[in-house]
């Protein structure tokens, strides 16, 4: 009699050891003299798709749209904070130092203030995500830069439950003195930013709960500039490696320290209430010796005579906290999204050196805020989004946001109150006391989208209207702080028109320019300095190679942007002032780059500041400050789940 062929039994999931992998097995019913078939086959189910995150923004406008990972290598090798920021911003020339706007923002804070910004950017950036990870996700970021320029990310989060997630970051930046450095470790800044994060859901997810701390403490040892050789006093002395720094023992530092809370409950489908709650603390301090500085007087010119000030060894600051509470309601019903608040702020401000004098603001304060949001969402692609925020003695700021496949645009007024720094401030250097308006600005911008084959062109323009401008000004007056702060009387109004553009051909080569032009159509006091043209651009190729095991994109990146009097920058406040006693040099700045990714790591080698390798000749973001001279820079990044 013959055997008959067992019948194949389904498959079953068995989970490893190891949480990452699955082993699916399949069995066979014995054959008649007993014997058994096992086919078994292990496959890592877990990785970028498996591990997904939100912002808080998202969560708060009701949004669910957790995204997978992004392991691209689009634009890997921009690792500064100025490329990352597009070029829109000027630095003293070293990764780490002061950062400042070239073009105006409209700004977001309508309140009370302390007047610092230039190291905000290394804060903002880093805003914590939150993650649904269904394994515990690790990354790895580590750049060498030459010459002993270091950036990393270490970052790792894990769910402890499927309904509560926890994590932290770390991202220390390590920047070695570009300016007659005696060695390795000879920094000039020294940034630790580190948070902590949480989220949790119930289990019918009526309640959630997002909450963070974040710290950072962010140092650059200043050096003034260049201080040009008597021998060579030419443009060409910046470049000169002999040429040697203003200053030896300057030190400026910024330290934050911020805990976060958001929860919400959903009473019905439609309507929402919650609570946000934020404890600030923020620290601006320079120090300095006199001992220590062969140029003190000539670079600092003023010296505070008042016997309360010491400026033998300067230490100057100001602290300023918060503490915020808001309460809401929210919702979302079909297309149609809203929100409704109130918000309680208490702040206090210091400085030693102001303690017994008049000034023209409260060291300490209530605020007393109205709010709302509304949004259309038509579909994933198009919305039309407003939002209003009122403080009860009289400043607001009000958006309006469209986005669509074909336009994006934005319209946003603000009259806000001005920073705690320029109204009053009392150093080893700097000493005034303003009574300033409340500044105003106006900002609308739009850009049509259109996309041909393999063309996308995107035209548009922004306009700025300000009144009330508060800025710093080099001041000239004998025996007076060399910079001071200012008020314009008058008002400023720019357009800028502005060209995005992709384009692919060769079927793998893309060419991506980015033009801007401004015209000033007033500029009561000269008070704004923009380059006239601003231009970015890249010519990438990007495939798969090794049938698919190495994903490339090979190019160069180019920035371009035209003479004109950039701002001067002044540690003692950390504050960029206009001057008009150096003309900022049109340069072309142009970098070679290799990004590559196989499996889960991602590297790149770029080689940054052709021009300067060719001509010996640099740049100068910031008068004085020269660029980052040509240089090869090395990173990569490694991504685990498990």
């Amino acid at each position: 009699m013959c055997q008959e062929t067992p019948l194949p039994q389904k498959k079953r999931i068995i989970q490893d050891a190891n949480p990452n992998t699955v082993t699916t097995q399949s069995k066979t019913q014995p054959s008649g003299k007993g014997s058994q078939i096992v086919d078994d086959s292990t496959k890592n189910v877990y990785g970028p798709k498996t591990t997904l995150w939100i912002t808080e923004n998202d969560v708060y406008q009701n949004k669910n749209n957790y995204q997978p990972l992004d392991t691209t290598i689009s634009d890997y090798h921009r690792w500064t904070f100025i490329q990352n920021l597009n070029n829109f911003y000027q630095d003293l020339g070293n990764v780490g130092t002061a950062l400042n706007p070239i073009y105006p923002i409209a700004p977001v804070n309508i309140g009370a203030n302390p007047g610092y910004s230039t190291y905000a950017p290394y804060f903002d950036l880093a805003e914590p995500r939150y993650f649904d990870s269904k394994s515990p996700y690790t990354r790895i970021l580590v750049v060498w830069g030459g010459d002993g320029r270091a950036r990393s990310h270490i970052e790792f989060t894990r769910n402890i439950n499927p309904r509560w997630n926890f994590g932290f970051n770390y991202r220390p930046i390590l920047v070695d003195k570009q300016v007659q450095r005696t060695g390795k470790g000879d920094r000039q800044t020294i940034n630790h930013y580190y948070d902590l994060y949480t989220s949790y859901k119930s289990k019918n997810e009526r309640y959630q709960l997002l909450a963070s701390y974040r710290r950072m403490r962010h140092r650059v040892f200043e050096y003034g500039g260049i201080l040009l050789t008597p021998i060579d006093t030419t443009y060409a002395g910046y470049f000169d490696e002999n040429a040697g720094p203003y200053l030896k023992g300057a030190q400026s530092e910024e330290l934050r320290n911020v805990f976060h809370l958001f929860h919400q409950y959903q009473l019905a489908s439609p309507f929402q209430v919650y609570h946000k709650a934020d404890f600030t603390r923020q620290r601006n301090l320079f120090a300095d010796t006199r001992a220590s500085e062969i140029n003190y007087d000539a670079y600092f010119k003023y010296t505070n005579p008042d016997s309360d000030i010491n400026t033998t060894t300067v230490s100057d600051g100001t602290r300023f906290n918060s503490m915020v509470n808001e309460f809401g309601i929210k919702g979302k019903a079909a297309f149609f999204y809203y929100s409704l608040f109130y918000k309680l702020r208490l702040y206090n401000t210091s400085n030693k050196y102001l303690d017994n004098f008049a000034l023209p603001y409260n060291k300490s304060g209530v605020e007393n805020y109205l709010g709302g949001q509304i949004a259309f969402r038509f579909d994933s692609l198009s919305e039309l989004s407003g939002k209003a925020e009122y403080l009860l003695d009289g400043n607001y700021r009000l958006q309006a946001q469209l986005r669509t496949p074909w336009l994006d645009a934005t319209g946003t007024s603000a009259l806000v109150k001005p920073g705690f720094l320029p109204l009053a401030y009392r150093g080893s250097h700097h000493e005034w006391i303003n009574d300033f308006n409340d500044p105003f600005t106006n900002q609308l911008s739009a850009f049509l989208k259109v996309k041909w084959g393999r063309l996308f062109v995107s035209p548009g323009a922004t306009y700025t209207a300000l009144s009330n401008y508060i800025y710093y000004r080099a001041n000239a007056v004998t025996n007076e702080p060399v910079v001071v702060a200012a008020q314009s009387g008058g008002n400023q109004q720019i357009f800028v028109p502005e060209l995005r553009m992709s384009l692919r051909f060769l079927r793998h080569v893309y060419i991506r320019p980015q033009v801007l032009y401004t015209s000033f159509l007033n500029n009561d006091g000269d008070v704004l300095r923009i380059p006239k043209w601003f231009a970015n651009a890249q010519l990438a190729y990007e495939n798969m190679l090794f049938k698919g095991n190495l994903q490339v994109q090979i190019g160069v990146d180019a920035h371009w942007r035209s003479e004109y009097s950039a701002l001067g920058y002044d540690p003692a406040i950390q504050q960029y002032y206009i001057q008009d006693a150096t003309t900022s040099r049109a340069f072309p700045l142009v970098d070679v780059f290799f990004n590559g990714k196989f499996k889960r790591g991602r590297f790149f080698v770029k080689y940054h500041n052709l021009q300067q390798a060719i001509t010996g000749l640099g740049y100068l973001p910031t008068p004085g400050y020269r660029g980052q001279r040509n240089i090869l820079d090395f990173g990569f990044d490694l991504i685990l789940f498990d």
